[in-house]
Formats: structure tokens, C-alpha cells, sequence
């Protein structure tokens, strides 16, 4: 695990509230309309990467999912949603705390059928971390299976949290996951800050090829 990103990570989470992250959403209508495009039963696996202190979670179990995966590669972001949560909620999750970038615990699943990122991928500035992510996914996410991943778009900000990322479209997420990967839907999306400052982001569907 690169223990710097960790410790980076740890400490934005430790510092502040749910609510107070710059990405924060009270409802994450965005995942929420293209999960609502992927035809999958209740008891089919969800792997929330980068879960951090997601509402995504919560919709999950709100309605009915009973195979969620959320990892992160802090673990004191996935203790703020089991807090959240509560025992009970927070029991219906297997939680996982891992580094895509050098994955130990999720290269070992199997049989994915949504691939949940938003805004991971374009914290990934170096080819090998790229490729491990790439990698990484296509080993665990099954055929037929599903992939939704949120970046900042073209327009969108060059950093965030003090660390650079790489912008996306949709073209560009589509030429990274290659041709075992349709493109199904995509669209543009502003995300305000809490100080109501605009994030431009990309988010996309795509399908596993049979």
C-alpha cells in the first residue's frame, strides 16, 4: 500500500466531517440514475471503489442490495459510513480497506456486476497505477457485468485536495478500458461545492462484453 496516499487521505477524512468534503453529496443522483440502467438483480455484487464517506452506501442498502463490496484506501473514510450507518446497516457491507494501485484484498473478487468509481481514476497520474486499476477491474468484474466511473471532465479543476488529476470524456475513459468495454450512456455533470464553487465531472456507463 503506498502509505503516503494513505496517510493523505487519513488525514483529510480525520480532519473534517462528511459533509464538509469538497466531493460530498446528500444524495448521489448521478450514480443513482445510471446504477438505475444496469439490469441487476438485488443480490448481485456492487463494488464501490474509493467508497471514501459515500451516500452511495446508504442508497444501496436503502434499497434492498444485499451483495455490497465498499473499499477505500482509508479506513477511517469507511468508518465514518459505518458510524453513519449503524451496526446493523453497517453489517449488511463487506468492507475493504485496499490501494487499487497495489491491490491485496480486491484482486481476489470475483464476479462483479457494477464497478462503482467516483472520482478515483483520475487521482491515477502514472501509467503503472493506470494499468494496475485497468487490470484490477477487468480481473473481478464479470462478463455482461457493468462499469460506472465519475471524473473530472476536460472543464473540470486540475486538483483536488491538494493533489493533481488527470481529466477525462467519455472518449477517453472509453480508448482506457478498450474493447472489451461498450459505452452506454454519459453526460456531463456539475457538482457544487459547499462553498458552491462548481467541479465539472464526466460520468459514463459502460457494459462488459459478453
Amino acid at each position: 500500500m503506498n502509505d503516503s496516499m494513505k496517510e493523505h487521505w487519513d488525514e483529510i477524512y480525520e480532519a473534517l466531517d462528511a459533509d464538509e468534503l469538497t466531493w460530498y453529496e446528500e444524495i448521489p443522483e448521478s450514480s443513482i440514475k445510471l446504477l438505475s440502467k444496469c439490469h441487476i438483480n438485488k443480490d448481485e455484487s456492487i463494488l464501490d471503489v474509493g467508497a471514501g464517506a459515500s451516500t452511495f452506501i446508504d442508497y444501496l442498502i436503502n434499497q434492498g442490495f444485499t451483495n455490497i463490496i465498499a473499499t477505500d484506501i482509508s479506513e477511517i473514510a469507511l468508518s465514518k459510513i459505518k458510524e453513519r450507518l449503524g451496526n446493523e446497516k453497517a453489517s449488511l457491507v463487506r468492507w475493504i480497506v485496499d490501494d487499487i494501485t497495489q491491490p491485496v484484498h480486491i484482486q481476489n473478487l470475483k464476479d462483479i456486476a457494477v464497478w462503482h468509481d467516483r472520482a478515483v481514476l483520475h487521482f491515477l497520474l502514472e501509467e503503472n497505477q493506470q494499468q494496475m486499476y485497468l487490470s484490477t477491474l477487468k480481473k473481478v468484474v464479470k462478463k455482461g457485468g457493468y462499469v460506472i466511473i465519475a471524473a473530472f471532465s476536460l472543464k473540470g479543476a486540475k486538483k483536488c485536495s491538494g493533489l493533481s488529476v488527470k481529466n477525462y470524456d467519455q472518449n477517453m475513459l472509453a480508448e482506457f478500458l478498450g474493447k472489451d468495454f461498450s459505452l452506454l450512456d454519459y453526460f456531463d455533470y456539475t457538482h457544487y461545492m459547499p462553498s458552491r464553487e462548481p467541479r465539472p465531472y464526466v460520468y459514463a456507463l459502460f457494459q462488459r462484453n459478453q
